[in-house]
């Protein structure tokens, strides 16, 4: 059903016979419910680029189809991540909104997501295990945000970790230690000034950029990597 680029701003009826909604590039605010009755065979809803407004998305609405694979809401005015979300979801596009907090209730339940997108939000924190639910996540993009710390209680699926462009200062000393499969590892444009000797020593890491950072001392970079980006740091000169 393709009903992008038609100056919308509510949202129709969806049959049941539906299985991709695109209703991208509006200018839709809310998300009625009542649209959704009879939607049960959605696969994919893409909503980016409209007015959406958190506290205008009736709750449990992209809960009401099983088979919901893929949810587009990148580019709104979005200030919460909407809950609860279908357990079928694999991946949920969230970025370009003005997300600050990732709730206790908002991923719980996501048991089937491989690839999480909260680039270009306002987040500054994420504290406790609201991550470490996520037992299938893959991807976690959380660039462009407001993050001091690095996010707390990664799952040990995860392969790309994307933090680019924050106000990460420090990584403690063992956060990767229970993530064995990371294969990408993506950290330019913070302020981190120092990391641990062997703290990429990952055996699946092929990519890292730490790029505009602070850092002053080089580490120990292991033989699977294929692609290092350290340029524009502080490395001292003997």
């Amino acid at each position: 059903m393709y009903c992008d680029n038609r100056k919308l701003k509510t949202i129709p009826r969806i049959p049941s016979r539906i299985q991709q909604l695109y209703l991208q590039h509006n200018e839709i605010e809310a998300v009625d419910i009542k649209s959704f009755v009879n939607a049960t065979s959605l696969t994919e809803i893409n909503l980016s680029y409209n007015k959406l407004k958190s506290n205008k998305i009736d709750a449990g609405v992209f809960a009401t189809s099983p088979h919901l694979h893929q949810i587009i809401l990148n580019n709104n005015d979005l200030e919460e991540i909407p809950s609860p979300i279908s357990s079928s979801v694999e991946r949920i596009f969230l970025g370009s909104n003005k997300i600050n907090k990732i709730r206790e209730q908002d991923l719980q339940g996501l048991v089937n997501v491989t690839m999480l997108d909260l680039c270009n939000n306002r987040i500054d924190n994420i504290k406790g295990k609201v991550l470490s639910r996520l037992t299938k996540l893959m991807q976690l993009n959380i660039c462009n945000n407001k993050l001091y710390s690095m996010p707390a209680s990664l799952p040990t699926s995860l392969m790309y970790l994307s933090l680019e462009n924050n106000s990460i200062s420090k990584i403690p000393d063992d956060y990767f230690a229970k993530l064995p499969n990371l294969t990408a590892i993506r950290i330019s444009h913070n302020n981190i000034d120092e990391v641990p000797l062997y703290m990429f020593n990952l055996p699946k890491l092929m990519e890292l950029n730490l790029g505009h950072n602070k850092l002053k001392r080089i580490f120990y970079v292991p033989r699977s990597l294929e692609h290092l980006y350290l340029h524009d740091n502080e490395f001292e000169c003997k």
